[in-house]
């Protein structure tokens, strides 16, 4: 018993100890500043390997052995801006067509069989390209090759199923006139863009042309674009290239060249002076808002110094328009900015829902903020974006999926083959003199598209007052078109 109570004795005298010894050091701790970061760690990722197969198409192998699994894209360099005139759209029902039947067998049997294997295979579209990602553990990786050539070289394009979707997308456009954040960014693009050009149309298409689809077209565009000489394949995984070569020339050797249409866009006009456009939607608890102009393309000297100038201005959660709107003064959840970089300057856009009440003071601070970003930057403020930018990037690449994506920019844009290895060191060497010259070339306040979505007999008048230049009203249908007929 006497034991029994020393050591009751011993452990009550251990945690008042460690207790107050906790206490004390919680005392000392400076919780004024922020805790300082660490170093950014280097990302060295394992060698990328480039071939081609007997009938010239492209592969991009990075071996990754860490785990049994495959992932593949597959990548067609054509896209949305392939869209024929009046055909707005066709890209993107034409990949959303390839796995709803493909070498006789139907969307189920297929659905049936990529199940079976437990794989994952998703067709995409989007501006200047397309095609397929696979990702496949090791062993089911030979099975599903099989069903991914027959998606990609042998698509039917079952009219039923052309039917179905046309139905979806028709359903989908009728619900966009009560999506205030669709009818900012359709607007937004349309406003900035023009509707003649391919980035100032919904690349979904609209009402007209959903409808006029037809099989023939599908097969047409299909024929057209989808060559090995427009090609490439980028594979991640647990697989060497002297495995790997056999298994694509099975499935792919045979996949035939073509001459291939090129589409060369014209740059989109620049803005010119700052225009509010007021899109009335009657009720509206909040209005959606949407600022820019014309940002960059991506292949440019800038990329590094706009990177880290958007991470302060809109590009984290810490970011200056965030921390302004959200946690200052509360009229809204989230704000942010983003470039958008593509073959072709696309847009600049900071953007948020706020209140229906405080849209004009929402304005004023948004202005405030694209105004304030075009001066120095604090030396303090710097080194925390460039540090996020650095800490964050390893991020990208945790699976073969994301290691993949990457690399399909890397082709894409003809990077460097060190390039991921060394994109940390080159955006700390960033200097705010880099950031100062992209912000007074990219951020002109008084040269921007202003797009407000929201209800115009609460928020007209306030906007109004702020003198920021002309306002054009619209209704909804006057930017979406008439609501489709089912």
């Amino acid at each position: 018993m006497k034991s029994i109570r020393y050591n009751v004795q011993c452990i009550m005298l251990f945690i008042f100890t460690m207790t107050f010894a906790s206490s004390s050091f919680a005392q000392k701790a400076d919780r004024s500043k922020v805790p300082p970061l660490g170093e950014p760690k280097k990302l060295s990722l394992p060698a990328i390997q480039t071939f081609e197969l007997s009938n010239g198409l492209k592969v991009v192998l990075m071996e990754k052995h860490s785990v049994p699994l495959v992932q593949m894209n597959v990548i067609v360099k054509s896209g949305v801006v392939n869209d024929p005139e009046g055909k707005s759209g066709l890209a993107s029902m034409v990949s959303d067509m390839l796995d709803e039947g493909a070498a006789g067998k139907s969307s189920l049997e297929l659905a049936d069989e990529i199940n079976f294997l437990g794989v994952k295979i998703a067709t995409f579209s989007r501006w200047h390209k397309m095609g397929l990602n696979l990702h496949s553990p090791l062993s089911k990786f030979d099975d599903a090759l099989k069903i991914v050539a027959d998606i990609l070289l042998r698509p039917d394009f079952p009219q039923k199923e052309l039917d179905r979707i046309r139905k979806e997308r028709l359903t989908t456009l009728l619900q966009w006139h009560d999506q205030a954040n669709m009818i900012a960014a359709v607007t937004f693009q349309k406003m900035l863009f023009g509707e003649n050009h391919p980035y100032g149309r919904p690349t979904m298409g609209n009402e007209t042309s959903i409808k006029s689809f037809s099989v023939d077209d599908m097969k047409s565009f299909h024929e057209k674009y989808f060559k090995s000489n427009n090609a490439y394949v980028v594979v991640v995984g647990d697989i060497t290239k002297d495995k790997l070569v056999p298994k694509l020339e099975s499935v792919f050797g045979k996949w035939a060249k073509g001459d291939v249409p090129v589409v060369k866009l014209k740059d989109a006009e620049q803005v010119k002076k700052r225009v509010v456009y007021l899109i009335d939607k009657p009720g509206s608890a909040q209005s959606v808002i949407s600022i820019g102009r014309i940002g960059t393309q991506r292949v440019t000297e800038d990329y590094f110094p706009v990177t880290v100038m958007n991470t302060i201005l809109g590009g984290s959660f810490t970011s200056r328009l965030n921390n302004n709107l959200r946690e200052q003064h509360g009229y809204t959840y989230g704000a942010g900015s983003s470039f958008d970089m593509r073959p072709y300057a696309g847009p600049f856009v900071a953007r948020s829902s706020v209140q229906t009440e405080v849209t004009d003071k929402a304005l004023v601070e948004f202005f405030k903020e694209l105004e304030g970003i075009t001066r120095p930057i604090p030396a303090d403020e710097l080194t925390r974006a460039k540090n996020y930018v650095a800490l964050s990037y390893p991020d990208n690449f945790q699976t073969v999926a994301e290691i993949a994506a990457n690399i399909e920019e890397m082709i894409d844009y003809n990077l460097p083959g060190d390039y991921f290895n060394s994109y940390i060191g080159k955006v700390l060497n960033v200097g705010a003199g880099d950031v100062s010259k992209v912000s007074k070339r990219y951020i002109v306040p008084d040269k921007m598209v202003v797009v407000v979505v929201g209800d115009r007999s609460k928020i007209e008048e306030g906007i109004k007052k702020l003198n920021l230049g002309e306002i054009k009203h619209y209704k909804i249908e006057e930017v979406l078109g008439k609501k489709p007929q089912l």
